[in-house]
């Protein structure tokens, strides 16, 4: 519910005791406060999306470093501080640009006085261990490279935790100790068998001394100043997992599953993030300092629970942020998303409205209906008298009619589902996803019916090259097959890319591993051929011994050379041509744009108008489709990639509408999982039957071979991607048989409907209503 424009005069005295002007500017802005006894412990400050985020805890760093210039701050790494870091680095270095100026006077900062950084104290808050600090993945080298060198903090005032240094002799490596990069903290607790497990115990007791004086060297300093971090999906706060002590200090421990899932994807997989323990610094090192400013931030539906955990519960250890409550100025710093579980919060939003919205009210009757577990039919009126959203519209708006409120949401759902089962015969699709598999884990199964009626027509695009899910080990057996069916003479290549996918298929239906292998072969073949510009055989094999020579040359994560990307985005365009396939959808209708802005760093850089534009363009002109289906972030929270690949999209279609050429009717919005809808915001569901979710989980195995084995799982679930698209299909089916009861599917006419066991939740919007929503989200990051 939105309240963005509106100042609650109630409040007004509360804020203006804040020291900081700039949250003072946010919180009016907001339209709320910024907390709500006594539910709320925490003061919360809420944004619209990811990048306005970033530009808030920007704005209130810069504020806070004009007042300390000399203090202690610690800053995150990965992904979640990139707009932060983008914004403090274009305040800085256009400090007194004109249209700069004007927006530090907005917020309240000093625009005469630019913060001094070269007086700042950095502590690095956490590392893997043990980890080359030279690596580009290492936490000290993103801390070198964007605070110490980014933001020109002096080098000698940094506490850094860098593994080269922790504990080791003189001409002694990481290596030399830890064979194979494998720590066993069970030496703690037991007696070395071997001389290397003499010399790792002492290891272990010399990082622990190194721990001590870690801490020792924050407290001279008089404790950390300024702390801002993310909340992780267990809800820790540096490396301090749930059930961490709030008395915690500075040591080395190992991680959870949650934990070594969101790091996978940096260090190469979780085969390497799952066995390495970390050092972290402690609760108690962030709140020893009464005085820190200590800032969570968090965007996205995802990190929502955690949200609600740390702002509303008492301390308690299975929250770690919830340590937190004992610094006066700590602050959570959070999307709309994110803060969605905050119940005062909604309850504030409605009071601000003169007229519910008919979609909050079907939302808020859904939530209702879920909550006490009947359906909405069964709603009675002391139902809606107890629910805090209903009785405050029962006694400010009493001319509400509920029943007729229950009969309209109860239509409403039906109705989705009417359109989910809707004839789309004679429609022509152009199905997008910025990753290879993000249709499939999407709304693959609610494409069975109409993949098969020659009545319309599909194309499927992928927009980036998605290389980095590819791991070493799986390009690594790839070249192993090359070199066994080809190289030995074992197999002939096929003709075409079509004639390849046919017996790959056909290996898979007669569980024929060697036909499967052959056929993988000679697409790799294919692929070798075309990026080293040889069919000459002798050539092809020398280089596929270059690839294994490079391979054993790599640390995990490590960035590749362009050939190397290459290879492994076609493995990944292999595999959704074979999904596809499997459909009886020809290769000719599987696109691979392999958009330029897509390059493996560790920020993504934004697409641009002359690369990235056209290819989509060119597409849409090819296809014509009628409707046209986007993976949706409202947020710009979840994966990067997503959100750019959207803005892209849009772009496109703008200048195609500018230049008054063909687009689509309609864009349908996905999601998948990563981030879900509530019923109420979508518009088409789409009924799953038993077969359609089996079928898409055995798919997705046989299919994304570099996927199966979960190199770069969900936090959620320890497996697959296919299993957890299963249980989210499968519970959104739950919300809606629970609305609607189990006679409404069982008793129904369709047999489509009666077998359901799952369901699809798609958004369908016109273009307009499209570009609006992409729109919004862009203009708040076009300016950093």
């Amino acid at each position: 519910m939105d309240a963005r424009n509106v100042v609650q005069t109630s409040y007004q005295q509360s804020i203006d005791v804040l020291e900081s002007q700039v949250e003072k500017s946010f919180i009016l802005k907001s339209g709320y406060q910024d907390i709500y006894t006594p539910d709320e412990k925490i003061r919360t400050i809420i944004v619209e999306n990811f990048p306005e985020l970033g530009r808030l805890t920007a704005l209130r760093f810069l504020e806070w470093v004009q007042h300390n210039p000399n203090g202690v701050i610690s800053l995150p790494t990965g992904k979640t501080p990139e707009y932060f870091i983008q914004w403090v680095t274009r305040y800085l270095s256009g400090w007194m640009d004109a249209d700069v100026q004007d927006e530090l006077v907005a917020v309240g900062i000093d625009p005469q006085e630019k913060p001094d950084m070269k007086g700042l104290h950095f502590v690095q808050m956490d590392e893997f261990y043990p980890i080359d600090s030279n690596q580009h993945n290492s936490f000290c080298n993103y801390v070198r490279k964007y605070y110490i060198e980014g933001f020109g903090l002096d080098q000698n005032k940094a506490l850094l935790i860098d593994c080269n240094e922790v504990g080791l002799k003189n001409g002694e490596s990481i290596k030399d100790v830890w064979l194979n990069g494998v720590v066993d903290l069970n030496l703690w607790n037991r007696e070395p068998t071997s001389k290397q497990e003499e010399r790792q115990k002492l290891m272990l007791l010399d990082v622990n001394r190194w721990c001590l004086t870690y801490e020792e060297k924050i407290k001279q300093l008089g404790g950390i100043g300024f702390f801002l971090g993310g909340i992780g999906p267990d809800g820790h706060v540096a490396f301090n997992i749930r059930g961490s002590s709030h008395h915690s200090i500075t040591r080395l421990l190992e991680t959870n599953y949650e934990t070594q899932a969101a790091a996978a994807g940096d260090l190469g997989g979780i085969e390497v993030s799952g066995r390495l323990p970390v050092i972290t610094i402690g609760l108690k090192t962030i709140t020893r300092n009464s005085d820190c400013t200590a800032i969570i931030m968090a965007a996205g539906e995802a990190k929502s629970p955690m949200v609600s955990n740390a702002v509303c519960h008492n301390a308690d250890t299975l929250y770690p942020a919830t340590a937190l409550h004992a610094l006066k100025n700590s602050v959570f710093y959070v999307t709309c998303g994110s803060a969605k579980l905050l119940s005062q919060r909604n309850m504030a939003a409605v009071k601000q409205l003169k007229n519910v919205p008919a979609n909050d009210l079907e939302k808020a009757i859904i939530d209702l209906s879920l909550a006490k577990g009947k359906t909405i039919q069964n709603l009675d009126t002391q139902d809606f008298e107890h629910d805090p959203i209903f009785s405050y519209i029962i006694h400010q708006i009493p001319e509400y009619n509920f029943d007729l409120l229950k009969k309209k949401t109860i239509r409403s759902l039906t109705q989705k589902i009417e359109n989910g089962i809707a004839d789309h015969s004679g429609l022509s699709f152009l199905h997008t996803e910025p990753h290879h598999d993000d249709i499939m884990l999407g709304y693959q199964p609610a494409l069975t019916k109409d993949l098969h009626d020659s009545g319309s027509s599909h194309a499927f695009a992928t927009l980036t090259s998605g290389f980095t899910a590819v791991t070493n080990h799986c390009l690594r057996e790839r070249v192993g097959q090359v070199q066994e069916f080809i190289f030995r003479k074992k197999f002939k290549p096929l003709k075409t890319k079509d004639e390849e996918i046919f017996q790959y298929l056909s290996g898979l239906a007669l569980k024929k591993n060697r036909m499967v292998k052959s056929a993988e072969a000679a697409r790799f073949l294919r692929c070798l051929m075309e990026i080293f510009e040889t069919e000459e055989m002798d050539v092809l094999e020398k280089k596929t011994q270059w690839i294994i020579h490079y391979l054993n040359q790599r640390y995990p994560g490590q960035k590749d050379e362009k050939e190397i990307q290459l290879l492994k985005g076609m493995m990944r365009e292999w595999e959704a041509e074979t999904l596809w396939g499997a459909f009886g959808v020809l290769s000719r209708d599987v696109h691979h744009l392999r958009l330029g802005f897509y390059k493996g760093d560790i920020f993504t850089e934004e697409p641009t108008a002359s690369r990235d534009i056209p290819p989509i363009i060119d597409l849409l002109r090819q296809v014509k489709p009628n409707i046209l289906t986007v993976a949706l972030d409202p947020e710009a929270s979840g994966p990067d990639t997503h959100y750019k690949v959207l803005q892209a999209i849009a772009e496109a279609i703008r200048q195609m509408q500018d230049n008054q050429e063909y687009i689509p009717n309609k864009v349908w919005g996905y999601r998948n999982v990563w981030y879900r809808f509530h019923p109420s915001e979508a518009d088409l569901f789409f009924p799953v039957s038993l077969d359609e979710l089996a079928s898409m989980h055995s798919l997705f195995l046989d299919m994304f071979v570099t996927q199966k084995t979960a190199s770069f799982p969900s936090y959620e679930h320890k497996g697959p991607f296919s299993e957890l698209a299963q249980q989210i299909q499968s519970d959104q089916y739950q919300k809606i048989r629970t609305c609607l009861g189990d006679d409404w599917f069982r008793k129904h006419p369709n047999p489509r409907i009666r077998s359901s066991c799952a369901m699809i939740y798609l958004k369908e919007m016109n273009i307009e209503a499209f570009l609006s929503q992409a729109r919004e989200i862009k203009k708040h990051v076009e300016n950093r």
